[in-house]
This record gives C-alpha cells, sequence and structure tokens, in this order.
C-alpha cells in the first residue's frame, strides 16, 4: 500500500493502522485547517466561530428563541451557553427576555446591529465556503455530505441503544 497524503502530512513513518483510523485523522485534520479559515474570518468581525452560529440561528428562525435550543442548534457543542450568549449581549447583538409563563425560559432576540453585521459577513462567508470545497463536484460534495451523515448516523444510533 503507498504512503497516503495524510501520513506525509504528518511525517509519520508507520503506516495507520487501520483504515478507519486514517479516514478519521483526515476528518479531523481537515475540520482544524477548515476551523482555523472560518475562525480567522469571524475574528475580523469581531466574532468566534461559535457566535456567529448563534446569530445565524437566530436570524433563520426570524425570531426569538429559547436559550436551550439555541444550544441545542448548534454546530459545534457549547459546554457554556450562559458565557456565550453574554458576550454577544455586551456587543448588543442580542438581547435576552424572560419568559413571564415560566421564568427559567429566557428567550434570545437578535439585534439590528446583528443583523448589519451578518450582512457584512454573508458574502466572505461563501466566498471562504467556496475556496474550501468549490473545487468539488456537486456530486462529490453530496456524496461527501452523505458519508459524513451516514458516520453520524451509526454513532447516534448506536447513543440511542
Amino acid at each position: 500500500m503507498t504512503q497516503g497524503n495524510l501520513q506525509q502530512e504528518l511525517k509519520k513513518k508507520q503506516p495507520f493502522t487501520s483504515l478507519e483510523q486514517e479516514a478519521i485523522l483526515n476528518i479531523l485534520r481537515t475540520s482544524d485547517v477548515f476551523h482555523n479559515q472560518f475562525g480567522r474570518l469571524f475574528r475580523e468581525y469581531g466574532l468566534t466561530p461559535s457566535q456567529y452560529n448563534v446569530l445565524r440561528i437566530l436570524r433563520g428562525e426570524g425570531k426569538p428563541m429559547p436559550s436551550l435550543e439555541i444550544a441545542s442548534r448548534m454546530v459545534q457543542v457549547v459546554p457554556a451557553i450562559t458565557g456565550l450568549l453574554d458576550r454577544l449581549q455586551a456587543q448588543d447583538l442580542i438581547k435576552r427576555n424572560r419568559c413571564t409563563e415560566d421564568r427559567r425560559v429566557v428567550y434570545i432576540q437578535i439585534t439590528p446591529k446583528a443583523l448589519k453585521l451578518l450582512k457584512k459577513i454573508d458574502e466572505p462567508d461563501l466566498c471562504l465556503h467556496r475556496k474550501l470545497v468549490g473545487h468539488l463536484s456537486s456530486d462529490e460534495l453530496t456524496e461527501l455530505s452523505r458519508l459524513l451523515e451516514k458516520a453520524r448516523a451509526a454513532l447516534t444510533a448506536a447513543n440511542q441503544n
């Protein structure tokens, strides 16, 4: 078997123990590279990737949402959603409103300032997506998504048993 690109990138002398190991490490390496690229982009606008994710969720929903619902929709799990929301509120990008029926529930609303900021980020964000995977054909992108979803589905099914 020939040495793969990842093995060369990592300067790994021995072959991977299994194809599964090589595939997982490829996913993790790619995720890290992509995450760094998006982190740089969002930093230009004073945001972290998680803060951007919250704002995108709120804009997409189009109405205030409970904070725990936002947390459940995040691309990456955030252990401290309250701290994340505190930082967004300090930047005047969200507003909090406590539910009158259930004081434990806090509704989060996106502000006009945040909507303007997202509008500025939309085009650079789209360009970065194209830069990172635009060289793949639509069939390859569809297959990549299908395979990644299949990998996650197996884990989800195992956790439900």
